[in-house]
């Protein structure tokens, strides 16, 4: 190869790189207070700051002063107290003091299990559950076996397009809260298969994940061994993912690869913006290969529902 032509994709791939590396200290830069002591509170607290929601979907924020098998009575501080039957009440739900910013709430992140697409050390709560879409065709459904367990059934389904092959795997994690909003390990993996009747088509990875942070503002670094057709990776896969809450209902979200076996880099940068509960992701995924000549971007989009009531 001319050495003229190497240069522009040297300087492109140096460029990327250092992007990344800025990225990536932005990121640490703000969350550095992810060491900080979160406040606790208690559901049975009498004065528990909540939200309830009453029948007609009307929400309203306060503390509890009274209550009983019939009746809630809040606090609120524009209203002043107020008082529900408990066969008007939707939903309860308990407050933190670092939820209330800008003047509103800022309800818990509902899908802090996963980045884009990578998991996290974050796990579902037993009972919760959601369906993830991405362009239509990949699908999976997740769901909290218990506080620490969770698995996931997922698809393509390719046999619409002329019978052809149909991936489907479970993807089954174990998640550890070493310390609560601070400190999460995930250990899991994804178990697929391309044929149920035929062999040697099995693939997957095994994976373990490392979350510094809460659910509104974390990083995660992961390790992982591919294998495809009873054949593990002669090298790890890595991958560094980060998300950040910029607006009640906005996130900021990267998600990046290292495919070992490969040499290929895999960027992603973009968003999450909450539609009552249902997460719209959207993106850019960048791949950065030897020898690419040009920028490459390929635009991602999906959502995230809930399938639980809380």
């Amino acid at each position: 190869m001319n050495p003229k032509t190497q240069l522009p994709i040297r300087n492109l791939k140096e460029n990327l790189i250092l992007a990344s590396f800025m990225i990536i200290l932005l990121i640490l830069l703000s969350i550095q207070d992810l060491f900080a002591q979160q406040p606790s509170t208690s559901a049975s607290d009498t004065t528990q700051l909540v939200q309830i929601e009453v029948a007609d979907g009307n929400k309203f924020i306060g503390r509890i002063v009274f209550q009983d098998q019939s009746i809630i009575r809040i606090q609120t501080e524009q209203l002043g107290i107020l008082q529900f039957p408990r066969e008007n009440v939707r939903e309860i739900i308990p407050i933190r003091p670092d939820q209330i910013k800008e003047g509103g709430y800022w309800f818990e992140n509902p899908q802090a299990t996963r980045h884009f697409w990578a998991p996290n050390g974050y796990g579902l709560r037993k009972g919760e559950a959601y369906y993830q879409n991405v362009w239509i065709l990949f699908n999976q459904f997740s769901v909290g076996v218990t506080n620490n367990f969770s698995v996931g059934f997922g698809l393509v389904p390719a046999f619409l397009f002329a019978g052809a092959a149909t991936p489907m795997w479970i993807t089954p994690k174990f998640s550890i809260p070493v310390s609560r909003e601070k400190f999460n390990l995930g250990i899991g993996g994804l178990i697929g298969t391309s044929s149920l009747t035929e062999k040697g088509n099995g693939f997957g990875i095994l994976y373990g994940m490392t979350t510094f942070g809460g659910k509104d503002k974390n990083i995660s670094f992961g390790l992982g061994y591919g294998y495809s057709g009873g054949k593990m990776a002669s090298h790890p896969t890595i991958t560094m993912s980060a998300l950040v809450r910029v607006s009640a209902r906005g996130y900021f979200i990267t998600e990046n690869y290292y495919l070992g076996t490969s040499s290929l880099v895999l960027m992603s940068l973009g968003g999450r913006r909450m539609v009552n509960r249902t997460g719209i992701d959207f993106g850019l995924v960048i791949p950065i290969e030897s020898g690419m000549s040009t920028l490459v971007a390929i635009p991602w989009l999906g959502i995230t529902a809930p399938l639980h009531k809380r």
